[in-house]
């Protein structure tokens, strides 16, 4: 049973959501701020295995609690916003947040979510490994290396990532990636994917000047490029 923590310093609405949840078929845990939520992150009897997380609570707030989160996990992160500015979203996805919603959403709605990126988190069977130039991607354990180095990324960056490299030298659609990387559609105005392949493009970048690049087709979408031999 998938264990789901909601960080929200709304007590009804994390009742609310806890419920629908439950009936679901996941455990759910709640906590009303950040404090709160990292520490539970440290109970390894009830770690949970992806995270809800509100943008505005008293104390550390839920971007603050994402960046000290970052550090050391790996779980994927629903955020959410009652202010839903595409500035907060933006910002969430460079901490490393997998996904975003804007408060209220549909509880169906974010059912979706939960369980498009728990899929994307969980290791597959049998899955071959790829080779890129200097880039090594494992998709059964779910982890990238480059140059036997160990790329630290979340779900959604994996998923990306793998979904570029299995299509090296060609051009990939926005729309696509994010079915693909976040199990969703394309929004209007989104800008998920572009958040998530400058973070992917810095970590390669950082790793080795070898390294497959990520190039961009204004308007259409992103290419994998082999790196220099």
């Amino acid at each position: 049973m998938p264990r789901i923590l909601i960080a929200d310093d709304d007590r009804a609405l994390c009742e609310l959501l806890a419920e629908y949840l439950r009936r679901e078929g996941f455990a759910v845990d709640v906590a009303h701020d950040g404090e709160e939520a990292l520490a539970r992150l440290h109970d390894a009897a009830r770690r949970p295995d992806l995270l809800i997380l509100d943008v505005m609570m008293p104390g550390r707030d839920g971007l603050q609690t994402l960046r000290e989160l970052r550090m050391k996990h790996r779980l994927p992160v629903i955020m959410l916003s009652a202010r839903g500015e595409p500035v907060d979203r933006v910002v969430g996805l460079e901490l490393g947040a997998d996904d975003y919603l804007a408060k209220p959403c549909l509880p169906r709605e974010l059912l979706a979510r939960i369980r498009a990126q728990l899929r994307r988190n969980t290791p597959g069977t049998g899955a071959g490994e790829l080779r890129l130039g200097v880039l090594r991607l494992l998709p059964g354990e779910r982890r990238a290396l480059v140059e036997d180095r160990e790329l630290s990324l979340t779900g959604a960056e994996f998923q990306l990532l793998l979904a570029l490299a299995q299509r090296a030298g060609e051009l990939v659609d926005k729309a696509a990636l994010t079915r693909l990387a976040l199990g969703r559609e394309l929004e209007r105005y989104d800008r998920s994917i572009d958040v998530h392949v400058s973070r992917l493009r810095h970590k390669l970048a950082e790793a080795s000047a070898q390294a497959p690049r990520i190039d961009a087709v204004r308007g259409a979408g992103y290419v994998m490029v082999a790196g220099a031999p």
